[in-house]
């Protein structure tokens, strides 16, 4: 089958859509890959919070999906809202990478051990804000670009440290300066982070069935429990929300869930934690996320002024 892959023209997702691309050519697909400019890749002056984030990444692929110059995209599903428009569907979820967030530095082994009043990098407002709950004292700074962008910036001494996904540094093979991998209990990921999202039209039942053998259900059930709970706080991927779910390795038939909802200008956080069970409804499980979340304050948090606009 003759396939074309929509992607943005980054470095790491050039990297995910020849992944994508090798795998489906071991099937006998012939396969290629067109670039598309997306909204957020023209505005990389422009911080997340002055244009929203919703779609910022997918709309210009979803155009193109649309009018069927591409049968599907391969996208971070972290940068995929939790609704799709009408007509699109989410296809497959591959296996995913390591999800967690990373202190990146060229002179710190760890967040602890920066100095009072460092300098660190973020384009995310939910780093921003759990920086904020576990660091008060230091100067946060918007740090937008692709990932060799940024570390050059690093380089450069414009910051001490920056945060990153893990999974972007470890697909391109760039974790020299990776001082420390942060556990969710601490700093809670995005949902879907380390996960690849493939998006097809609904309707395009050749091209779902060709790249069904992709779907792996471990990662399908955890994102979809992810992508719920966000959802239900009606965060779209606005606000800084984190929340990951994780096989329970006490436990072969649990899961752990993480949440957090967090105030980027003041720290202010809520948490939860909760051992479930992987044999639950996923959407259910992710209700039950965002709904302990709200108990415990998180409506508080959600309404702040500072959240309307917020990216992840």
């Amino acid at each position: 089958m003759k396939l074309r892959i929509g992607s943005r023209g980054s470095q790491l997702a050039l990297w995910q859509a020849n992944h994508i691309a090798a795998l489906l050519r071991a099937q006998q697909h012939e396969v290629e890959i067109e670039i598309i400019k997306t909204t957020g890749d023209r505005l990389q002056e422009v911080t997340f919070a002055q244009v929203g984030s919703k779609g910022m990444f997918t709309k210009e692929i979803e155009d193109a999906l649309a009018e069927g110059r591409v049968q599907f995209a391969v996208h971070s599903l972290k940068d995929l809202p939790t609704e799709l428009p009408a007509g699109f569907a989410l296809a497959a979820t591959p296996p995913r990478v390591d999800p967690r967030d990373v202190f990146v530095s060229a002179k710190y082994d760890s967040l602890a051990g920066l100095p009072q009043g460092a300098k660190v990098g973020t384009s995310s407002q939910r780093r921003r804000a759990q920086l904020r709950a576990l660091r008060p004292d230091l100067e946060l700074l918007e740090f937008r670009g692709n990932v060799d962008t940024r570390l050059r910036k690093l380089s450069e001494g414009q910051v001490d440290a920056i945060l990153l996904a893990a999974a972007g540094l470890d697909r391109l093979e760039k974790t020299d300066w990776v001082r420390e991998r942060l556990e969710p209990a601490q700093f809670c990921p995005a949902a879907g982070q380390g996960a690849l999202g493939i998006e097809t039209r609904e309707d395009d039942t050749a091209t779902r069935g060709a790249l069904a053998f992709l779907d792996d259900a471990a990662t399908r059930f955890a994102v979809t429990v992810e992508r719920a709970a966000l959802a239900a706080l009606g965060g779209g991927c606005q606000v800084p929300i984190g929340v990951h779910c994780r096989p329970d390795a006490s436990d072969a038939a649990g899961v752990e869930l993480f949440g957090v909802v967090a105030a980027p200008d003041s720290g202010k956080a809520v948490r939860m934690y909760h051992r479930g069970s992987n044999s639950t409804d996923p959407d259910a499980l992710g209700k039950f996320v965002a709904q302990k979340l709200l108990e415990d304050g998180a409506a508080t948090i959600l309404t702040l002024p500072d959240s309307a606009t917020a990216p992840r």
